[in-house]
């Protein structure tokens, strides 16, 4: 059985919504899915997955969501090697060149972990839309593609 664990960090929804939709997608793709707020979520649990899919919310000018800061930094101290991951994330383009740097940061931080990026990091502008959504479920199935087969 393959399993996921989704964590997410909002303040508007929209980050909700995203893990909604990609809980939904791997759900969809019979992975068995854990979603959690990152403040209620020990990096430990991680280490229980197959697949990880963070989804923070950048805040003001380029900041990591405050909730979720004792996790990115607990993040730099634990093994995910064998563990697939992605990050997404809804953010504003009206921020220009910090748009989304949560999204970066996270992705950067989960490769040092020994992790395999499964997917390309994935940035949504505020509330997802259809054609979002569609690139959502596309990158739930790129997550599912990059496990290892298992004869």
């Amino acid at each position: 059985m393959t399993t996921a664990n989704v964590v997410y960090a909002t303040i508007t929804g929209n980050n909700q919504d995203v893990a909604d939709i990609v809980t939904e997608a791997l759900e969809d793709l019979d992975v068995t899915v854990t979603e959690s707020e990152i403040s209620q979520t020990d990096v430990t649990d991680l280490t229980d997955n197959d697949i990880i899919v963070i989804v923070p919310y950048t805040y003001d000018e380029g900041a990591l969501p405050e909730e979720g800061l004792d996790f990115f930094d607990d993040l730099a101290d634990i093994d995910l090697t064998g563990k697939i991951f992605g990050v997404t994330g809804s953010g504003d383009v009206f921020y220009g060149d910090d748009y989304g740097t949560a999204v970066d940061r996270f992705d950067e931080r989960l490769a040092s972990t020994g992790a395999t990026r499964g997917v390309a990091k994935l940035k949504i502008n505020l509330s997802p839309d259809e054609d979002d959504i569609s690139q959502l479920d596309q990158f739930a199935q790129s997550l599912v593609a990059a496990l290892p087969q298992h004869d």
